[in-house]
C-alpha cells in the first residue's frame, strides 16, 4: 500500500470529543430562558450539525423559529468562554498523529467550525504536534461538503488530493472528499447522526477507532 502524503481530519466528532462542552453552553442558554437543560445523551449525535441545529433540537422547534437566531450569539459566547473544559482527543488520536510524524506524513484539520473557536480549542488540547494546515469554516468562500476547503488544504501541504485522505464522522465529510478527489475514511467513533448508516456513504475506509484507522493508513489492514 502506498502511504498517503497527507491526512486531514474533521474536528468535532473526529479529532476531538467536543460534545460535553457544546452541550454545557446550550444548557446555559436554556436555563437563562427558564427552560429545562438537555442531556448529553440526547445532543451527542447532533453535535456535528452546529449551534443552530442544537438549539433547534433542544427547543423542538422548526428551523425558522426566531429564538434560534436570537439565542445563538449567547450560545457561542458561553462556548467561547469554556470550550475545552471537558473536550479531549478521542482515544488513539494522539498515537495516530505520532505515527504520522514518524512516517513523515503531514496532517491537518479541515472543519466547518469558525476559526475563532477552532484555534483556541486546538491550543488547549494536548496535541503531539501542531497541524501543518488548518482550514476553518470562515476561511474560504465555501465550506464542506464543497470540495474547496480540502483542495486548499492539500495545496497548502504541497500534495495532490489523490495522495491525501480525509477523515470525518459525517456524510458531508465523505462527499467533500469525493468531490475534492481525496481518499476518504469514515470515523465510526464520532457523532453519527440518528438514522445515518455510514456503510452507505461509500467511504474508502470504515474505521471503528483510531488505531484501526492507523492500521489502514500505514499497513493496508482490513476492517
Amino acid at each position: 500500500m502506498t502511504l498517503p502524503r497527507g491526512v486531514l481530519f474533521d474536528l468535532d466528532g473526529t479529532l476531538a470529543d467536543t460534545a460535553a462542552d457544546l452541550t454545557n453552553a446550550l444548557n446555559r442558554v436554556l436555563v437563562d430562558h427558564d427552560l429545562e437543560p438537555v442531556a448529553l445523551a440526547d445532543t451527542r449525535e447532533h453535535v456535528s450539525r452546529g449551534a443552530s441545529a442544537l438549539l433547534q433540537l433542544s427547543l423542538g422547534a422548526a428551523g425558522d423559529d426566531p429564538r434560534i437566531d436570537a439565542w445563538r450569539p449567547a450560545f457561542l459566547d458561553y462556548y467561547a468562554k469554556a470550550l475545552c473544559e471537558h473536550t479531549r482527543l478521542f482515544p488513539g488520536i494522539a498515537g495516530l498523529i505520532e505515527g504520522l510524524a514518524d512516517l513523515g506524513i503531514a496532517w491537518g484539520v479541515v472543519t466547518n467550525k469558525p476559526r475563532a473557536y477552532t484555534v483556541p480549542l486546538l491550543d488547549a488540547l494536548t496535541l503531539p504536534s501542531r497541524p501543518s494546515v488548518l482550514v476553518c469554516a470562515d476561511d474560504l468562500a465555501h465550506k464542506k461538503p464543497h470540495p474547496l476547503p480540502l483542495r486548499h488544504a492539500c495545496e497548502r501541504l504541497g500534495a495532490a488530493t489523490f495522495h491525501c485522505v480525509y477523515v470525518g464522522d459525517d456524510r458531508r465529510d465523505v462527499i467533500a472528499g469525493f468531490r475534492a478527489g481525496t481518499g476518504t475514511a469514515a470515523a465510526l467513533w464520532g457523532y453519527i447522526g440518528p438514522g445515518e448508516n455510514p456503510a452507505t456513504w461509500g467511504a474508502d475506509i470504515m474505521a471503528p477507532d483510531a488505531p484501526r484507522l492507523a492500521d489502514h493508513l500505514f499497513t493496508g489492514g482490513g476492517n
